[in-house]
C-alpha cells in the first residue's frame, strides 16, 4: 500500500503511531536544520518534519518541488507551533522515509484558495485547478447533495430512469445540438434539451413517478449561469394538480437547505403572480432578500410639460431608504449604470427628502410640494432617495430592475448567506413575436393553460395563464414545471394557435400524440437546475465551478481544445460537406 492514512485524518491521539501517507507537496519551508513540508490529498493538508540529522534524507527533501508526488513515512507528533486553521494543525510527521513518486514541473498558477491564476488560465489547465481545495468542496458538496436528492425521491415514491440522449430534434425554442447519423445519411439526432417527451410518455406508461438527474443540452448563448450542456433534477408525477407538485418539490427543497446548511424554513414559501412580479420588480425571477418594490408615477408625471414623461407609457421608481445623503458622484454612477448596453435605458431621474426640504433632479418641472406626493406615494421618510426611471413599460420595468439590484449590492444586501425563496405563478401561456407576427409557447407546447381561461384560447390568446410555476432563490429560478395537456384535442388546439400545421405537428410530436390516445393520464413535473442549485448553496456567483470540466463564454473547452475541426474521412463516412465562411 502507498498509505495507510489520508492528509486531512491524523489528530493529537494519533501521537506516537508510525504511518504512511502520499499526496501532493503544497508548500516547502526551510527553518534552519529543519525542512517542513506540506503534503496534500483530497483529505486534507499534513505538515511533515524532515531533520538534518538524517543528511540523505534532509538533502532530498530539499530538492521537492510544487506538486511532486511523494510517498512518506514517519512517525506522528504533537506539534510545538500549533494550525488552528486546518484539523490536522496540532499534529506533525517526523518524517524516516521518502519515496518521491513523480515529479511536476512548476505549475502555471498557485494551488491555493485564492489562486494568482485567471479564469482562462485556470479553465486550460483545469486539472490543477480542480486540486484547489475550495474547487474540490463544491464538487463535494455536489456528490452529496445528488445522494441525498435520490434518497428523498426514492422515499416519495419516485423511480429513477433514465431516458434517451440521442433524440428527434424539436427546433422550438433554444437551438438543438445535432449529431449526424452515419448509419442513416442524411438524417440527424438531437441532443435533448430536456426529457420532457419521455418523461411524459412514462406517465402514459404508468410509471406513475419518476426522476431523473439528467443531462441537458442548449446551443444557446452562454452567462454565469448558463452552460451548453447542464444537469436538471428531472421529475414528473401523475394524478396531480399543481399543488401536488409544488408541496412535493417544495418539501425537496426544504430538506436539502436543512441537510445542507441547517436551515428550517417552517412557513410555506410565499407565491406571487408573473404580473405582480413584473409589475413589482421587472423580473419574473425578484430577489426578495431585499425591498425597494416598484413604486408608478405615471398618473403624477404627466401634465406638468416635462416631455421625458409626458411622452412615456409608464413613470415608475425605487426608494433606496437612507440614501438622500448621496454624493453628486454617486448620482453620476448610477446614471452610467442605467445607460450600460447592458441595461440600455437614456437617464435616471432623483429626488432627495432631506431634512430641511426635497432636492431633484426634475425640480424645474414639478414644485416641492408636488415632489412630497411622490414622496407619499413611495413612502419616502426624510434621509431617503427615490431613483425614477420612464420610457416603454415593460423595457422599463426591466431597466428598473437592474437598478434596483445594483443598488442591493451597493447597500450590502444580496447577502449569500440569506436566503428568499418564493414560488412565481399565473405565467403567460403563450407570448407574442413582431418579428415573425405569431404565438410561441413561454414555456413549451405542452403546457397546461389554466382551466378557468381555457375559453380564452381563440378569442383573448395573450390572456391566456398556464398552469405553470417557477421556483426562485435569491433571484435565481431554480427551476420550474407545468401541468401538460393530457388530452388529445386540446394539445391539437394548442398546437394550432402555435402555428403548427397537423402534418408539422405529426411530424415533430407523432409518437406524443399517438401515445395520448391509449389513456394519458393528468400528470405534471417540474425541473430543478441542479448545478444552479449546487451554486447557490456554495455561494457562487457562476455554476461554472459546480461542475468539474466546464465550457467557457464561447462554449469552447480550453483544456480539450473543443469544439475542433473533424478529418475529412470522418466527414466522408457522414456525407457532409461543410460550406467554406465568406
Amino acid at each position: 500500500m502507498y498509505r495507510d492514512t489520508t492528509c486531512g485524518e491524523l489528530r493529537l491521539a494519533d501521537a506516537g503511531k508510525r504511518v504512511e501517507i502520499a499526496g501532493w507537496v503544497q508548500k516547502t519551508r526551510k527553518m534552519g536544520g529543519m525542512t517542513f513540508i506540506d503534503v496534500r490529498d483530497r483529505y486534507g493538508i499534513t505538515q511533515v518534519v524532515f531533520d538534518s540529522d538524517n543528511a540523505e534524507l534532509f538533502e532530498t527533501a530539499n530538492k521537492l518541488g510544487r506538486e511532486y508526488v511523494v510517498r512518506i513515512g514517519g512517525k506522528v507528533a504533537e506539534r510545538a507551533s500549533k494550525n488552528a486553521n486546518i484539523p490536522t494543525g496540532d499534529i506533525e510527521i517526523i518524517a524516516d522515509h521518502l519515496e518521491v513518486l513523480n515529479r511536476s514541473k512548476t505549475p502555471p498558477f498557485t494551488i491555493e484558495d485564492n489562486s494568482d491564476g485567471g479564469d482562462d488560465l485556470r479553465m486550460k489547465y483545469r486539472y490543477l485547478d480542480l486540486r484547489r481545495p475550495c474547487v474540490r468542496k463544491n464538487l463535494e458538496l455536489r456528490h452529496r447533495m445528488a445522494f441525498e436528492i435520490r434518497r428523498y425521491l426514492d422515499s416519495k415514491g419516485f423511480l429513477e430512469i433514465e431516458t434517451p440522449i440521442l433524440v428527434k430534434s424539436t427546433p422550438e425554442g433554444a437551438r438543438d445540438f445535432v449529431v449526424p447519423s452515419r448509419m442513416n445519411p442524411g438524417e440527424f439526432y438531437a441532443l435533448p434539451q430536456s426529457p420532457q417527451l419521455f418523461k411524459q410518455l412514462l406517465m402514459v406508461s404508468g410509471y406513475d413517478r419518476y426522476f431523473q438527474i439528467a443531462k441537458c443540452f442548449r446551443d444557446e448563448d452562454l452567462r454565469a449561469d448558463r452552460q451548453p450542456e447542464f444537469t436538471q433534477i428531472d421529475c414528473e408525477m401523475s394524478f396531480v394538480e399543481q399543488e401536488d407538485v409544488i408541496d412535493m418539490f417544495e418539501g425537496l427543497v426544504k430538506h436539502i437547505f436543512k441537510y445542507v446548511k441547517g436551515i428550517d424554513f417552517n412557513e410555506p414559501f410565499p407565491r406571487m403572480t408573473w404580473h405582480d412580479a413584473m409589475r413589482l420588480y421587472g423580473s419574473d425571477k425578484p430577489d426578495l432578500r431585499f425591498g425597494m418594490p416598484f413604486v408608478e408615477f405615471t398618473d403624477l408625471a404627466k401634465g406638468h410639460g416635462f416631455a421625458v414623461t409626458e411622452d412615456a407609457e409608464l413613470t415608475v421608481g425605487i426608494l433606496a431608504k437612507g440614501c438622500a445623503g448621496y454624493s453628486r458622484k454617486q448620482i453620476d454612477e448610477l446614471t452610467e449604470f442605467v445607460k450600460r448596453p447592458q441595461v440600455g435605458a437614456k437617464g435616471l431621474m432623483w429626488v432627495k427628502f432631506e431634512e430641511g426640504g426635497i432636492k431633484s433632479s426634475i425640480g424645474k418641472f414639478y414644485t416641492e410640494e408636488e415632489l412630497k406626493q411622490w414622496g407619499e406615494r413611495a413612502g419616502a421618510e426624510a434621509g431617503d432617495l427615490l431613483l425614477i426611471m420612464c420610457g416603454d413599460a415593460m423595457k422599463t420595468r426591466k431597466q428598473l430592475c437592474e437598478l434596483r439590484l445594483e443598488m442591493g449590492n451597493r447597500l450590502g444586501l444580496r447577502d449569500k448567506d440569506n436566503f428568499a425563496c418564493l414560488w412565481v405563478v399565473d405565467f403567460p401561456l403563450f407570448e407574442w413575436d413582431d418579428e415573425t407576427q405569431r404565438y410561441y409557447a413561454m414555456h413549451h407546447p405542452f403546457t397546461s393553460p389554466n382551466p378557468e381561461d381555457i375559453p380564452l384560447l381563440r378569442t383573448d390568446t395573450g390572456k391566456v395563464r398556464a398552469t405553470a410555476y417557477d421556483i426562485v432563490v435569491n433571484g435565481t429560478e431554480l427551476g420550474g414545471g407545468s401541468i401538460r395537456i393530457h388530452d388529445s384535442e386540446l394539445q391539437n388546439e394548442m398546437f394550432e394557435l402555435l402555428g403548427f400545421t397537423p402534418e408539422r405537428a405529426q411530424e415533430q410530436f407523432g409518437f406524443l400524440m399517438s401515445a395520448f390516445q391509449y389513456g394519458a393520464p393528468p400528470h405534471g413535473g417540474l425541473a430543478l437546475g441542479f448545478d444552479r442549485f449546487v451554486s447557490i448553496l456554495a455561494g457562487l456567483d457562476s455554476i461554472r465551478d459546480t461542475i468539474a470540466f466546464p465550457k467557457n463564454n464561447s462554449g469552447r473547452d480550453v483544456m480539450n481544445e473543443s469544439p475542433s475541426p473533424i478529418d475529412q474521412s470522418q466527414l466522408d463516412e457522414l456525407r457532409l460537406t461543410l460550406t467554406p465562411e465568406d
